[in-house]
């Protein structure tokens, strides 16, 4: 009997979002997630909204796991317009009646693309990924990047981190850190020097000065192949014990507050080769 039970979050909008499950799914299944189970998925997209959700919702349907689907574009679209605030409480507060008949130690939200409110902060512990290690840039990957690139930052991450309101500003739960500066990178960090000689303030102008950028596609490239395994490590340390939340807070199997997060560096490079 499973002992460690988790909530799904996803608005299932692409193919990362299916990959995404699946993932932590065969996890579960052989094992390397132990004594757990996904005991539902909610869905904030309904059957014929869009193909990949769709997908999604065909894929969880398949693996017989309890769905909820829950309309976010349909739902209130005036108030949505009128008061951004008052819609979000609103479709949060139903979709914790929805879910409220399923237990759940942890959510995770994979893919989901709406802020969630304090008041479903409040009732549910809640996790999210971002794509930086603690401490780090924030908002989104593409602005992550820009601004590793900006700083000339050693090293970047990710972190999967409590949900709060503000937007990427939970403590961080666990966390993996790798360079950018080692062998592999120099050209790459020769080519932006190039692009500042010949056009010096280039780096302030944002997320498209370095977007097209083989250091740019570098960095993602091996932030994202760690970022599967970022969410099953974690669901697998919650699952043993070794990480908890209490009083929003992250604790240690011995009670010790892990301000930084759970590292997981370590597992996360013998996983991807390094």
């Amino acid at each position: 009997m499973a002992d460690f039970k988790i909530g799904w979050f996803s608005t299932g909008r692409d193919k990362a979002a299916r990959d995404l499950l699946n993932t932590v799914y065969k996890d579960i299944e052989e094992g390397n997630i132990p004594q757990s189970r996904i005991s539902f998925v909610f869905c904030s997209r309904e059957r014929g909204e869009g193909r990949e959700s769709d997908l999604f919702i065909q894929e969880v349907q398949e693996k017989e796991i309890p769905l909820v689907c829950f309309s976010s574009s349909k739902f209130r679209p005036g108030l949505r317009k009128e008061n951004l605030e008052e819609w979000r409480l609103s479709y949060d507060r139903e979709v914790m009646k929805l879910i409220s008949s399923y237990s759940c130690d942890l959510i995770v939200l994979a893919g989901y693309m709406l802020v969630v409110g304090e008041e479903m902060c409040q009732n549910y512990p809640m996790i999210n990924l971002h794509p930086a290690r603690p401490g780090g840039p924030k908002g989104s990957w593409q602005e992550v990047i820009w601004q590793l690139i900006k700083s000339r930052s050693l090293e970047t991450g990710a972190m999967m981190h409590l949900v709060t309101p503000e937007l990427d500003e939970g403590p961080p739960v666990t966390y993996c850190v790798f360079k950018i500066k080692n062998g592999i990178f120099s050209s790459q960090w020769e080519e932006i020097q190039e692009m500042e000689r010949k056009d010096p303030g280039i780096l302030e102008r944002g997320v498209k000065a370095v977007e097209n950028t083989s250091l740019f596609h570098r960095i993602r490239e091996k932030g994202l192949v760690r970022e599967f395994p970022l969410i099953s490590y974690t669901l697998k340390v919650f699952a043993e014990g070794r990480v908890k939340i209490k009083d929003h807070k992250i604790f240690n199997s011995e009670g010790r507050l892990l301000e930084e997060g759970y590292d997981l560096t370590e597992m996360i490079n013998k996983k991807v080769g390094g």
